[in-house]
């Protein structure tokens, strides 16, 4: 059986978690916060999330391990046939990474310290998100998935980079980033109607205490040093 490690406050490892679930690949949970030494037993960087495969091979990074996934438990596809639309599918995978999820991650710790990000950091944050929405509405297509009329990983992709799109960078930058790319806003909520969605959604809710418990560890061990 494989072993998902990581947490479930992520949303790169939802993206994962997501994957297997859809895919009907039966797992297991490994409860594991960054920086924790026996991360790297699992994880290169010691990021998460990572998987220890049935055969005890662990890999690392949400994209390697989902192409993993696909190659590995192929009934259930998450990437179109054709070698160009499986392209396309992750083009907006990228897109929306580069572009909408790195640039909110920056506000992270502004979110949970409750205070306002620095107004030079908004600016750049709002700048490279305005690269990225022109991009998502000439290539997402809400018909009714973002590739067209399939569901694909595109569609896990992006619903988990939007989570941080949500709580990040709308809160911070007072923007409602998802209504600038019609039919965006529609198909996120359908997406969080799923049963998957729902799961993880809770999951995600109820690890936050712990969450937020670690990294205010982690900052205080930092500034004592």
């Amino acid at each position: 059986m494989i072993t998902l490690h990581g947490f479930p406050a992520s949303n790169y490892y939802n993206i994962v978690k997501h994957a297997l679930l859809y895919k009907d690949v039966p797992f297991e949970e490994h409860l594991i916060f960054t920086g924790n030494d026996q991360l790297l037993a699992v994880s290169p960087v010691g990021k998460v999330p990572a998987i220890t495969t049935e055969d005890g091979v662990t890999l690392s990074e949400s994209s390697v391990i989902c192409d993993f996934l696909e190659e590995a438990y192929p009934d259930t596809p998450l990437y179109p046939e054709s070698a160009t639309k499986r392209a396309m599918v992750r083009q907006i995978m990228k897109i929306a990474e580069l572009y909408f999820e790195l640039p909110s991650r920056r506000l992270i710790p502004y979110v949970f310290s409750g205070v306002d990000a620095p107004d030079a950091i908004k600016k750049e944050v709002r700048q490279v998100i305005k690269r990225g929405i022109p991009a998502l509405n000439r290539l997402c297509q809400f018909s009714p998935w973002i590739a067209g009329e399939t569901f694909t990983m595109a569609d896990i992709y992006m619903h988990y980079v939007n989570v941080v799109v949500i709580n990040c960078a709308s809160t911070q930058l007072d923007w409602d980033i998802l209504a600038e790319i019609p039919g965006m806003k529609q198909w996120n909520e359908t997406m969080s109607q799923s049963d998957i969605a729902q799961k993880i959604e809770a999951d995600r809710r109820a690890n936050m205490p712990e969450f937020k418990t670690h990294i205010k560890a982690l900052v205080q061990a930092a500034q004592s040093k």
